[in-house]
């Protein structure tokens, strides 16, 4: 059995995280054309967020992005984008409305828990069920797939995709799958770009609440200060490993984000020629590279092999440059919004 009709070959291209990178092959195989960057952008996918109250693997949660499913619920409110998002029950009618799907030639996109990916490296392969791939075929019980995160596409049994689908524990998929019923002809960007850079703008300056943007990084900062004392060399080691994981290991990372986010004002002051906008992306870039900084001092730490001057204060004092640079970035942006 095949499932790829002539007419709908799929193109795979890589990205670096896979909601947006998802996102914005779905959009190109419409005909609208969008890159990674643009669709975080506009997804309003840049994000600070330092939750202790939220526990993973017994941790406070660390999130440099916005909530799972956040970037595909925006770009779905473009006017003429049409989404369709489903979850079910039941695996065999997850599965066989997956397979319908792909007998008419429609790309399919699923969350997914990477730990019963096989084609995943067993090193790569951990408990995270909100990654986002692209099934576009079915060949000899295979799915064909286009995982974003990887160079080319990937092959993976009916069951074990299935059991990928309805993995369990937190941010459980549930079957989830999400497809393109229609895109518009065109699209004018940018009343788009404004209101993607006015999200993050309000997100990371002035939510009221102090776990959020950058009152959460700052937040971070003083908490870590204090992490030797209250917990103990190894409580604040493993504190600080476990940022370094949210940061470096899941998803594209802070610095990552940073760079992505860079990228789109690029991309944007091209659009709109506005060389305000590149401006803002390079100092954008420059608050990335200084959480690169701060995780490559923490990794030092945490493998017990630190340089004069790798302290809890000095890694405090990264981040709380990390969130000058950010804080001074998003007002020049909410400055420019309001002109």
């Amino acid at each position: 059995m095949k499932y790829i009709p002539d007419n709908t070959s799929f193109f795979h291209s890589q990205s670096a995280h896979c909601e947006s990178g998802v996102a914005a092959n779905l959009l190109s195989h419409g005909g609208l054309h969008f890159s990674e960057a643009m669709a975080f952008g506009i997804g309003g996918g840049l994000f600070f967020g330092y939750l202790p109250f939220i526990r993973l693997n017994g941790m406070p949660l660390v999130t440099y992005r916005s909530a799972a499913g956040k970037i595909l619920k925006r770009l779905g409110r473009i006017p003429g984008v049409e989404i369709e998002q489903k979850r079910y029950r039941h695996r065999q009618r997850a599965m066989a409305e997956l397979d319908e799907l792909l007998a008419r030639g429609v790309p399919v996109g699923l969350q997914t828990g990477v730990f019963w990916l096989p084609y995943f490296p067993t090193a790569l392969r951990f408990h995270f069920n909100a990654h986002n791939l692209v099934v576009y075929g079915k060949e000899d019980g295979d799915y064909l797939i286009s995982d974003p995160v990887f160079p080319g596409p990937v092959r993976c049994a009916a069951d074990d995709l299935a059991r990928a689908r309805f993995a369990s524990g937190a941010l459980a998929p549930r079957g989830k799958m999400y497809y393109l019923r229609r895109v518009p002809a065109e699209l004018d960007r940018g009343p788009h770009i404004l209101q993607g850079i006015d999200s993050v703008c309000r997100t990371m300056l002035g939510t009221g609440f102090p776990l959020i943007g950058i009152q959460g990084m700052r937040l971070l900062a003083g908490r870590m200060e204090r992490w030797p004392k209250k917990l103990g060399e190894q409580g604040a080691a493993l504190h600080l490993g476990h940022v370094v994981r949210m940061q470096e290991e899941i998803g594209t990372g802070g610095g990552g984000f940073r760079f992505m986010y860079a990228a789109y004002l690029q991309e944007s002051a091209e659009e709109m020629g506005d060389g305000f906008l590149r401006n803002c992306s390079a100092t954008l870039t420059e608050a990335g590279d200084s959480w690169r900084h701060f995780a490559v001092m923490a990794a030092r730490v945490c493998k017990d092999r630190p340089r004069p001057g790798d302290t809890y204060a000095a890694m405090a004092e990264q981040i709380r440059r990390c969130a000058l640079l950010e804080e001074n970035v998003f007002k020049q942006l909410r400055q420019w919004l309001k002109q």
